[in-house]
């Protein structure tokens, strides 16, 4: 659930800049060389949930940013024509609804749940949209945070400012697709679970965990926890992931030798064997860190 979690802008992230001295693969930003590229290209792992008051792009970022002839993000974010046609796509197929999918009693607490806590997804909503998307909303509302952001929208407004141009690896409808894949009666246990634990923080906690890992750029330890999954979801990590980062590598493959470019996705897609740098590398690119100061009070993530 947490590689979910991450995916669909849901994990929170407070940071802000200041000079760490990290271990030189503890970073989130990568250059890729070689192979067929004539200039170098970078890599940058996202959250998707940040303090927006308390974060920047790094001067290292910037510099990237500012050499590329694009950005590519998962989702072309400033395609407004996609972002309201793929509401309809939110809701389940065949006219599914929550209530065939939980128990009575079950269905009443999720129904009582959403009517008394008001700011959530209206209840006549999310009846009918997939339980994931409805559980993510409580995992951002649980967030102290006034002012929370996509580090994606960061990305975008440092890219508008250098004039270059933001694109896309893949449409929502295509990740709203993915939701499919998992059968809704896991998705509305999985609901069920976030609305009965609510209230004790316990999964506060563990994103407690992840955004500490994220704030100190280490990918191992974001790749170890993102991959204590919760029962039921583990089994399509092929779909929700690894297939993903083998389709992105190939369209980098094709997209790079034309021009310098930076590739911002969610930062659980970049480690481990099956994760995008290793499959660049496998792809003949050589992939290296690149320094990447961006925490402010860096001895509380300590």
């Amino acid at each position: 659930m947490k590689r979910m979690i991450l995916w669909v802008t849901t994990t929170l992230l407070c940071v802000s800049c200041f000079s760490q001295t990290v271990d030189k693969n503890n970073t989130l930003l990568w250059r890729i060389s070689g192979k067929d590229l004539k200039t170098p290209s970078y890599l940058f792992g996202t959250i998707h949930m940040l303090c927006g008051d308390d974060v920047f792009v790094s001067d290292s970022l910037k510099s990237a940013i500012k050499q590329a002839d694009k950005v590519y993000l998962e989702l072309d974010m400033d395609n407004m024509f996609e972002l309201i046609s793929v509401m309809s796509k939110m809701k389940m197929r065949g006219d599914t609804t929550l209530a065939q999918l939980l128990k009575p009693e079950e269905y009443e607490k999720v129904k009582a749940f959403f009517t008394t806590n008001k700011g959530f997804i209206p209840f006549s909503m999310l009846e009918t949209y997939k339980p994931m998307l409805a559980a993510s909303t409580l995992m951002q509302n649980s967030v102290d945070c006034s002012h929370p952001m996509a580090m994606e929208q960061l990305i975008m407004k440092e890219a508008k400012h250098e004039g270059v141009g933001i694109k896309g690896l893949e449409t929502m409808a295509f990740q709203m697709s993915i939701f499919d894949s998992i059968p809704y009666g896991i998705q509305a246990r999985q609901l069920l679970n976030y609305v009965e634990n609510y209230e004790k923080k316990d999964d506060n906690k563990e994103f407690e965990e992840l955004t500490k890992a994220y704030r100190n750029q280490d990918l191992k330890l974001l790749e170890e926890l993102t991959e204590k999954e919760d029962a039921g979801v583990e089994k399509f990590t092929e779909i929700m992931l690894y297939r993903r980062n083998e389709d992105w590598t190939q369209k980098l493959s094709l997209i790079m030798p034309n021009g310098p470019i930076v590739v911002a996705v969610g930062a659980g897609h970049l480690p481990g064997e099956r994760g995008v740098i290793n499959l660049l590398r496998k792809a003949g690119y050589k992939v290296e860190p690149v320094e990447n100061k961006m925490i402010k009070n860096y001895e509380k993530t300590l």
